[in-house]
């Protein structure tokens, strides 16, 4: 069992930044991939990004050059440093934690956080 829990999300000016939080706890080693992603009114819930074990990342093209993804291991913590945001930015953010191994497989989701692009 993981449980991850995501906080700093708010409203913010577009152009503005905001860093999003995304702690776990439990069985830190079953996790090999944690990711962000974003839902907005009317939408799909969309991969924002995404980041490895080993550090590899991976992002949507439409916040590439304006968001990072980063983590601190010794925390078992995940970041999003979100810039030069944007109105369409607007969504509620949810972390999420997978991996698998032989007969198991992980897939553990946080509440949200709610993230609001507007002047």
């Amino acid at each position: 069992q993981v449980r991850v829990v995501e906080s700093g999300g708010g409203l913010v000016q577009p152009g503005g930044s905001l860093r999003l939080s995304c702690a776990a706890s439990g069985v830190i080693f079953s996790i090999s991939v944690m990711g962000w992603y974003r839902q907005a009114p009317g939408k799909q819930r969309e991969l924002v990004a995404d980041i490895t074990r080993g550090g590899s990342t991976n992002y949507a093209d439409s916040v590439k050059g304006r968001f990072t993804i980063s983590r601190d291991n010794a925390k078992n913590t995940v970041f999003l440093q979100m810039n030069s945001l944007r109105p369409e930015d607007t969504a509620v953010y949810s972390c999420n934690a997978r991996g698998a191994g032989p007969g198991w497989q992980l897939d553990s989701w946080g509440q949200g956080t709610q993230v609001t692009v507007s002047s």
